[in-house]
């Protein structure tokens, strides 16, 4: 069986700087509502395909969500969604799940750090090929599938889009 990978790692792929160069231009608020959104659309029900009665991911979205809304404060979002970070770590093995629940962390993260936002798409898209494809299908199938669920990222996120956003995120990409 082929080793395989947790995330996409080719920063310098188009289907990733397409996402970049968007997500510079919004608001950590914007950015933050279109990963909780899209991962509760398209990635939680992956994770529930595995592990329908762990509700840690759904948890960390709910937080993220409520941090947004102003009903709670980051201390209090901050445990749930390291919660959702600790399911994907109990994930090992089951690599769709994994991708799954890490891309639900990071997008909840983003209430934290917009450049967490992009997470949804390095954990994500693999989250969706492999669960798409199966975990031996050639990477460069799993690759082309994961940058077509990119590409559905980012019309996700123009239709998020607010044009001339005042306040855009500052985001330092180097972690």
């Amino acid at each position: 069986m082929p080793k395989t990978r947790k995330m996409l790692s080719d920063w310098d792929a188009p289907y990733i700087q397409s996402l970049v160069k968007l997500i510079e231009t919004q608001s950590k608020a914007t950015l933050a509502n279109w990963a909780a959104l899209y991962s509760e659309r398209v990635i939680l029900p992956l994770w529930r395909k595995h592990y329908p009665d762990d509700l840690r991911p759904q948890n960390a979205l709910n937080a993220a969500r409520e941090w947004l809304s102003g009903e709670i404060k980051l201390p209090q979002a901050k445990p749930i969604i390291l919660e959702c970070h600790a399911a994907a770590r109990e994930a090992d093995g089951n690599p769709a799940a994994q991708a799954a629940a890490r891309a639900i962390g990071q997008s909840a993260s983003t209430i934290h750090s917009a450049r967490h936002c992009i997470g949804l798409a390095l954990y994500g898209a693999i989250a969706v090929a492999y669960d798409t494809l199966g975990t031996n299908a050639p990477w460069a199938q799993l690759e082309q599938c994961a940058a077509d669920e990119c590409g559905r990222m980012l019309d996700a996120l123009r239709a998020a889009y607010v044009e001339n956003e005042p306040n855009p995120a500052k985001i330092d990409w180097k972690c």
